[in-house]
């Protein structure tokens, strides 16, 4: 893909939300001016009680599709500025038929608007996007209830990807996250996640061991992460940002130290570098991780996710891992496949055609996200993947578009 096609998109892209924003503002009509919609707040009760929930269960694509079709008639209705989107895709619910039909958003676009179905009122808790600094922050409005269907959802996909056989016992596990508490950085998505699995898992002991530096950003605090490590009385979770990890990685190779685990520790790494550490391939940084933490590479697990959606993708390796003499150094690519729960979807979008790829082909991730209910439904990110049967794999983000916290390096 040239440049100057990326380029294209992205124009493209923003010119349809500019219009939203300049057809509100001409017609001064507020995003939100009545109180939270009955019926969003009852589908979205809905769908947590038919598939979100610690018993998932798979929908067929008729009833996808046929959740899909009812959330984007209740969007289309409250939620003004998509609408105006949406009308500028020329596209109503009286034209779509189908899922794959629902006009999409970019995620650009939670930078200007308000979009959101969620009065000022009624809002509880707002996300922000994670990304260099500089950068205007994406909002994710939520309130207790869409607080309560997105707690259920960021669970259920938890539970079955992370906790994922008896081996890992619920009640007997000690929670490490690279992050700073919930209570520090309460517009973060990932920490208000890492927040609910602490709740969730009921663990007997949970450390925070991130802080905020004086401009915002996070950092470690190396020996709380430490005194945590060597705690080996109960399995180990730690969950964290790729940048937290290569931190953590590197000041461990400074110290000459090398841990091992109890048996059973699991890892669980989401998001990119942002320019906030050295960039490693996924392969390299999944050795060190065994290296320095005796971690095996069969229980270190990704996860995708932001701040404008509502669940989250996890991962799997699709190809046998080869070890070289310095496996930390010279770690070969591992090819590694992300899966949507149920309620969500992924598709890989070229950007010439604006149509699904083909297997095997690059192009940018959509998503379509049914626990969206009080925003949008559908995102289209700025995320490269390529498309491996019902999942995809992740790539890195497409020429021009800002590091933010869902950002990869390429595994090659």
């Amino acid at each position: 893909m040239q440049q100057w096609q990326w380029r294209l998109l992205f124009n493209c892209s923003r010119a349809i939300f500019v219009y939203a924003v300049q057809t509100a503002v001409a017609e001064n009509q507020p995003a939100n001016k009545n109180r939270m919609n009955k019926e969003l707040c009852s589908f979205a009760a809905r769908l947590r009680d038919t598939v979100v929930g610690d018993d998932v269960r798979s929908l067929t694509p008729d009833q996808f599709n046929e959740f899909a079709l009812e959330l984007f008639s209740l969007q289309f209705a409250h939620n003004f500025a998509y609408r105006k989107i949406c009308e500028g895709h020329r596209q109503t619910p009286l034209l779509v038929k189908h899922w794959t039909q629902i006009p999409c958003v970019p995620t650009s676009a939670f930078k200007e608007l308000e979009l959101t179905s969620i009065a000022p009122g009624e809002r509880t808790a707002v996300f922000h996007s994670s990304g260099t600094s500089g950068q205007t922050p994406s909002q994710h409005f939520h309130s207790v209830e869409s607080l309560n269907l997105y707690q259920a959802s960021l669970w259920a996909g938890f539970n079955r990807n992370i906790l994922k056989d008896s081996k890992f016992q619920i009640g007997n596990v000690k929670l490490i996250s690279l992050t700073p508490p919930p209570g520090h950085a309460p517009h973060s998505s990932l920490v208000h996640m890492f927040g609910t699995v602490r709740q969730k898992l009921g663990a007997p002991t949970a450390a925070f061991v991130g802080r905020l530096d004086p401009d915002g950003s996070w950092a470690l605090d190396f020996d709380a992460a430490l005194n945590a490590l060597t705690d080996t009385s109960a399995p180990q979770l730690i969950l964290g940002t790729a940048f937290s990890f290569v931190h953590l990685l590197n000041w461990l190779e400074e110290e000459n130290l090398r841990l091992q685990l109890p048996e059973h520790s699991r890892v669980m790494e989401t998001g990119g570098y942002k320019n906030r550490s050295r960039n490693l391939s996924k392969a390299e940084l999944h050795a060190l991780i065994t290296e320095f933490l005796g971690v095996p590479a069969d229980d270190i697990i990704c996860e995708y996710g932001m701040s404008e959606l509502s669940s989250q993708a996890y991962d799997d390796v699709t190809s046998n891992e080869r070890q070289m003499a310095q496996p930390s150094r010279r770690a070969l690519r591992v090819a590694r496949r992300f899966h949507f729960p149920p309620w969500a979807g992924a598709q890989i979008i070229s950007p010439e055609s604006g149509r699904e790829v083909a297997d095997g082909e690059m192009g940018l991730i959509r998503v379509f996200d049914l626990a969206n209910v009080f925003s949008v439904s559908v995102i289209q990110t700025e995320d490269l993947g390529i498309r491996r049967g019902d999942g995809f794999e992740l790539v890195g983000r497409a020429k021009l578009a800002e590091p933010r916290g869902c950002s990869l390096m390429a595994a090659a």
